[in-house]
């Protein structure tokens, strides 16, 4: 195999050819069987150079070191425009322990990415006039009604009031509800109750600051909003996303329950090893396994999905064209808009809109095992960044950066 390495496809092309026209195989039984084992080996030779190619190019040579330092397991690298992929670059290992190659359809669980393609299935709500951004949680959901907010807390009691206002719509997607990041219900993982139990748990827990007065990341309120498109719709949560965005959209691969097939393509998840120096093997700790469990694993609009690069990439490619794309409309272009500016209030640090971090010339997320996209609107080009990382020894957190300093050189 190690001289087969060094063909190219046009000699193995060739040589395949003139094997398959030569009359002694057609006549000689021994011939043909050898025969047979050369082409086996060449189109090993073939597949290997296939892969070489996937993971060769200017993004996979930048984030390569981090690899072979052992710093980085692999990396699914995505660059596009509004209206094509411009490069797909794949480098290292899915599965380091059995040399599995990164390659560019490799899934990957996005954790908290999953939170702007909820939002942006509520907004549909909103476009519809069946949901304002104004309105109170309590009306789509009662349950919420007479929440409580913390004054004062310590060891020995806790004292409660009555909120300026109840939380809103705008609240539970821009982080400014006063909502925990999740409730004691949800554990030891976070996947394990129906949506509208774990809601339910939120409305009876007390609110931590005024609603509009901070910003605290909150799972509870990207749930709370993917609830909300359950009763509006009369759909369960999970059936409107496929139906309204997946499916549409053509993101084939993207889901709560990777299915037999899915997980054999999901990329490992690693974190720092001993003394923080290469790295070990992990689970994604928020979710119960087997992942493909669909009885007892129930969906998280705020960090269930898993990816890939491309399915990713379409769905920014579609809020890029002010809501639509290749001829359908998803949203308008007021509601991307809303989506993808500051809507914490201009005291408050934080800048986020509605289920996206945003900037002023960029909006975008990343996800808990280091995942992220970004979609830069001066350039007009997205970025799609898929490890699967419960943190990184040595330099491995600058790879990102690697990769960004390479897509965006000459454009």
């Amino acid at each position: 195999m190690t001289g087969c390495k060094m063909a190219t496809i046009s000699q193995t092309q060739s040589l395949t050819s003139h094997i398959n026209k030569s009359k002694a195989i057609m006549t000689n039984p021994r011939i043909r069987a050898a025969a047979a084992h050369i082409l086996l080996l060449l189109s090993l030779c073939m597949g290997s150079t296939t892969l070489r190619a996937q993971t060769t190019g200017p993004l996979a040579t930048a984030v390569q070191p981090f690899v072979d330092r052992q710093e980085l397991a692999g990396a699914v690298m995505l660059v596009a425009d509004k209206n094509n992929v411009l490069a797909a670059e794949a480098a290292g290992w899915a599965d380091i322990g059995e040399k599995k190659p990164m390659l560019t359809d490799s899934i990957f669980w996005i954790a908290s990415q999953s939170k702007p393609i909820t939002a942006a299935a509520l907004m549909m709500l909103v476009d519809e006039g069946k949901v304002d951004l104004d309105d109170v949680v309590e009306k789509y959901l009662p349950e919420f009604r007479g929440q409580m907010v913390v004054v004062e807390r310590d060891a020995d009691h806790v004292l409660l009031r009555r909120p300026k206002h109840p939380i809103t719509v705008r609240n539970v997607l821009s982080h400014t509800s006063g909502l925990p990041f999740k409730s004691a219900l949800e554990s030891p993982t976070l996947d394990l109750f129906p949506l509208a139990v774990r809601v339910r748990s939120y409305a009876m827990t007390p609110l931590e600051f005024e609603p509009d007065s901070k910003y605290q990341y909150s799972n509870a309120g990207i749930n709370t909003a993917g609830r909300i498109i359950e009763v509006v719709s009369g759909m369960p949560y999970e059936d409107f996303m496929h139906k309204r965005l997946f499916q549409p959209l053509g993101m084939k691969d993207t889901t709560f329950w990777p299915s037999k097939d899915q997980v054999a393509r999901l990329a490992k998840s690693y974190k720092p090893g001993k003394d923080k120096r290469g790295l070990e093997e992990t689970t994604i700790s928020q979710l119960y396994y087997p992942l493909t469990d669909r009885a007892r694993r129930k969906p998280m609009p705020a960090g269930g999905l898993f990816s890939t690069a491309t399915d990713i990439a379409r769905f920014y490619q579609m809020l890029l064209n002010g809501g639509q794309l290749e001829g359908k409309r998803y949203l308008s272009p007021s509601a991307v808009k809303q989506l993808t500016s500051r809507q914490t209030p201009s005291g408050v640090k934080n800048s986020y809109g509605l289920g996206f971090t945003v900037a002023d010339d960029s909006f975008g997320h990343g996800g808990a095992y280091s995942t992220n996209t970004t979609a830069d609107t001066g350039r007009g080009l997205i970025l799609v960044w898929l490890v699967q990382h419960a943190g990184f020894p040595g330099q491995g957190g600058k790879a990102q950066g690697a990769f960004r300093q390479a897509a965006l050189s000459g454009r």
